[in-house]
């Protein structure tokens, strides 16, 4: 079933900036490093290195570059910009890689060497929020300064890393703050639905949601999210005209049948539930268990046995099977199973002992029935089975009155 506290309370999942700005890094941040019309003279095999090093980042190539970067020579001598440079370039390099911890280490030494740029401190958020230093994550950011602008991504990281820290007005702040900056990007608005779904406010939470449903191209995860909201404050009728809507854009995801179909088993009609999850499962084929098990507890018998016939799983196809029939009162086919119910290792399910043992006794083959009940040890069974044996004797001994 869908799990909506794991999606709401999941890390946001970080994306790296270096592919989109790594050109503008490498104009920006490295002086006179790519500045295309720039000469430079044999003897400064360094600020050569540094400019191929440049080059492979940008083109993605970053354990090139660091093995590039290996050859530099960084001395007391050394030009302050090509020290600047060579830190930033291996941080970047060491970003893209997942080396967070070694990233950290050669953004602050750029800094430390005067690197002035406000961009550095965006890679320093992102490589601080992969390591969960969330206060170093939202102290780079507000060293960013302006340069957060262009990149909205970091307002939500931002925003996050104070929701888990635990500072939650704040970080309703920052996405307030964000919707202003950015008024066509909705991700803060859904951020939003989630941090109150998150909290219990589940009313306030539909009401959002349904905003953000009307303003943007949402998931099947965005409509599960919010359907699911409305499912939990008991406003069924939006939840299911939500959930529906989700079916139709996302025929072939069987999590938002199974959530459609629990708001209607909410409302206690199974039968439209079963006959949600029968068509989730022409995409599904585990689904098609639990339809029958729905059109059974429905009342529906009949199709509840055509859907049976389809379950691939034995063991699972005739445990229900056993069900479907005690409720058609077929006792007598029950009865018949218990080979079948042997072959496929059912015979230790002490509900489906005692249902063949009422089965033999309800079609009159009483001597099959103790065998069966002296292997019942749960409590409430073995109550049931002193009942049975009394029947069973109160047959043996007025059999008109068990016609």
């Amino acid at each position: 079933m869908f799990n909506l506290k794991t999606l709401y309370q999941s890390k946001l999942k970080l994306r790296l900036f270096v592919t989109s700005i790594a050109l503008t890094m490498s104009l920006l941040v490295i002086p006179g490093c790519l500045l295309a019309a720039e000469k430079q003279s044999e003897a400064n095999v360094e600020t050569d290195m540094l400019t191929l090093s440049a080059m492979l980042i940008k083109d993605g190539n970053y354990q090139r570059a660091l093995t590039t970067l290996a050859n530099v020579q960084i001395t007391e001598d050394t030009q302050p910009q090509d020290v600047i440079r060579y830190h930033t370039l291996r941080g970047l390099a060491e970003l893209n890689m997942q080396q967070f911890k070694l990233a950290q280490k050669d953004f602050y030494q750029a800094i430390k060497s005067g690197q002035s740029e406000p961009v550095i401190y965006i890679y320093l958020a992102q490589a601080h929020y992969s390591l969960n230093e969330y206060d170093q994550t939202v102290s780079s950011i507000d060293k960013a300064g302006d340069v957060i602008k262009n990149y909205p991504a970091l307002m939500e990281i931002k925003a996050q890393s104070q929701w888990l820290l635990g500072r939650k007005q704040k970080s309703w702040s920052t996405l307030n703050q964000a919707r202003g900056m950015f008024p066509g990007d909705h991700r803060f608005l859904r951020r939003q639905v989630f941090y109150l779904v998150d909290l219990g406010f589940y009313r306030r939470a539909a009401e959002l949601g349904k905003e953000y449903l009307s303003l943007s191209n949402a998931s099947a995860e965005d409509y599960l999210a919010i359907g699911n909201a409305l499912r939990l404050s008991h406003q069924f009728d939006q939840a299911t005209a939500i959930l529906e809507k989700a079916r139709l854009l996302f025929q072939d995801n069987p999590t938002v049948a199974k959530v459609l179909a629990h708001t209607y088993l909410d409302m206690e009609l199974p039968g439209t539930a079963a006959s949600i999850l029968e068509q989730a499962a022409y995409f599904d084929n585990t689904l098609v268990s639990e339809s029958a098990e729905l059109y059974r507890r429905a009342g529906q018998l009949n199709r509840a046995m055509l859907l049976n016939a389809r379950i691939d799983n034995q063991k699972v196809k005739l445990k229900q099977r056993v069900a479907i029939l005690v409720g058609m009162k077929n006792y007598e086919r029950v009865a018949q199973m218990e080979p079948d119910l042997k072959r496929v290792g059912l015979m230790d399910d002490q509900p489906i002992l005692y249902a063949l043992a009422y089965a033999q006794f309800a079609s009159g083959q009483y001597s099959g029935v103790e065998p069966l009940l002296n292997r019942l040890t749960e409590p409430e069974l073995f109550k049931k089975a002193t009942e049975l044996r009394r029947a069973i004797q109160e047959c043996q001994e007025q059999p008109a009155n068990c016609v």
